[in-house]
């Protein structure tokens, strides 16, 4: 009888776990009842007009932009315009508000107020899954998903080969790809654990000029360059400028300050010079030697 109750006991367990969880099971699938019938009110986006291909052409106007539940503007009032085929260095010290116009200009974040148009409309207005083929963009922290090299250029879509080798030519990438153990079928791991931060950052800048991008922006794209990787972002810029792609370049180092046509200079969230390169250049040794000046005095 013992023997008898104790394997009972054990064959009716997981009887009894079931009937005990039975009204987690319940509310769990009234809740998705619930979330189901919800998903049917959600807006879906109205139909819009699909726009043309840009020429490249960007402009910024009153461009202002709070972080949310913040109330200090980490940029003000940023206008300029760019015509297409310009290129763009945005220079300044830390904090200055570099990085945030990057991500407002590519549409990643919304502003605050004013707007972001290329070719004449509002960054807003572009269907989403219109716009981005149209956009390169390789961020100050570059991230890579788990999968090929070819996946990661591809952007994760339907690879295709002759866009995908043509991209990495583009950005002087593809004699490093084939250096690598399987060349563009190398997986990279989580977060492109498997390359080094200067590899994956020529891997981002081939996924930034993939498909023909007639906007590319740039955030610190050299910051774990060595001295050949230097040398061909800068290649990949004189190219891009010579295709006729609008591009911007946030950067700390002048050796990237020598392919573009304007510089920004940030501060404080607002814009302290805009010009021609070589003007601004000019005007910024001028103001470097007042101060060394002013130090020795």
């Amino acid at each position: 009888m013992i023997a008898t109750s104790i394997l009972l006991g054990r064959a009716v367990q997981p009887v009894e776990q079931v009937v005990g969880s039975w009204r987690v099971l319940t509310d769990a699938r009234a809740a998705y009842a619930r979330l189901s019938e919800l998903a049917k009110d959600f807006d879906q986006g109205e139909q819009r007009v699909s726009m043309p291909a840009p020429e490249g052409r960007l402009t910024s106007e009153n461009l202002s932009f709070r972080l949310p539940g913040s109330e200090t503007m980490v940029l003000a009032n940023i206008t300029f315009a760019l015509a297409p085929g310009e290129a763009l260095a945005i220079v300044g010290p830390s904090a200055a508000g570099k990085s945030t116009l990057a991500r407002l200009l590519t549409g990643v974040w919304a502003p605050s107020s004013g707007h972001v148009r290329l070719d004449g409309a509002d960054m807003a207005y572009w269907p989403r899954e219109e716009l981005g083929p149209h956009i390169g963009y390789v961020p100050q922290d570059v991230e890579l998903f788990d999968g090929t090299v070819a996946d990661n250029i591809a952007r994760l879509g339907t690879v295709d080969s002759a866009a995908v080798v043509a991209a990495a030519q583009r950005a002087n990438a593809h004699e490093m790809i084939l250096t690598l153990p399987q060349g563009y079928d190398t997986p990279v791991g989580e977060h492109g654990a498997r390359l080094s931060p200067g590899q994956r950052q020529r891997v981002a800048l081939a996924r930034a000029l993939y498909g023909d991008p007639q906007l590319v922006v740039l955030d610190e794209p050299n910051s774990n360059l060595d001295g050949a990787g230097e040398v061909a972002l800068a290649q990949a810029m004189s190219a891009l400028r010579s295709a006729g792609v609008t591009s911007v370049v946030v950067t700390h180092r002048p050796s990237l300050i020598a392919h573009v046509d304007k510089i920004m200079v940030l501060g404080a969230g607002r814009i302290q010079q805009f010009g021609p390169a070589g003007e601004v250049m000019k005007e910024m040794q001028r103001q470097s030697q007042a101060i060394v000046e002013r130090k020795a005095a």
